[in-house]
């Protein structure tokens, strides 16, 4: 039986540490090739991707240490979702809305323009509460 709760994992090295935040610039991606979410998540698209950790026992981390950053892949599909799938359908819903209704070209177009950014206005205002969901954490690397 699979385990629902797999953790999807990315090797990186501290960049930066701060009270309560350091900053892991993800290095190969040799961890995607087992998650679901491989080639959506963006991770994959890149070689050097520069996130920030929340972390309780920041201290405890230096820069140039290399760590694993940890993520529980149903969030990572989700944020897949968020990040692509969603404006997508959004965008496609204001194409075909607006295409059937008979408005112009360019009044389509302008509008599908105008749903994406109201969508990314608003995960903007959502951005605490959609980052609470995202539960990000790092470990040593496992030799």
């Amino acid at each position: 039986m699979e385990r629902l709760d797999r953790i999807a994992s990315h090797d990186g090295v501290v960049t930066a540490v701060a009270p309560h935040r350091v900053t892991v610039q993800i290095e190969a991606v040799s961890a995607c090739a087992a998650c679901a979410a491989h080639g959506k998540c963006g991770f994959a698209e890149s070689k050097d991707k520069t996130i920030q950790v929340p972390s309780d026992d920041w201290q405890r981390f230096a820069v140039g240490q290399r760590v694993v950053v940890n993520i529980d892949e149903s969030r990572g599909m989700l944020a897949v979702w968020i990040a692509y799938v969603l404006p997508a359908i959004l965008m496609l819903a204001a194409i075909v809305g607006l295409s059937l209704a008979g408005a112009p070209e360019w009044l389509v177009v302008l509008s599908a323009f105008a749903v994406l950014g109201l969508y990314v206005a608003l995960l903007y205002l959502r951005r605490r509460k959609i980052e609470s969901r995202f539960t990000l954490s790092l470990s040593a690397p496992e030799h």
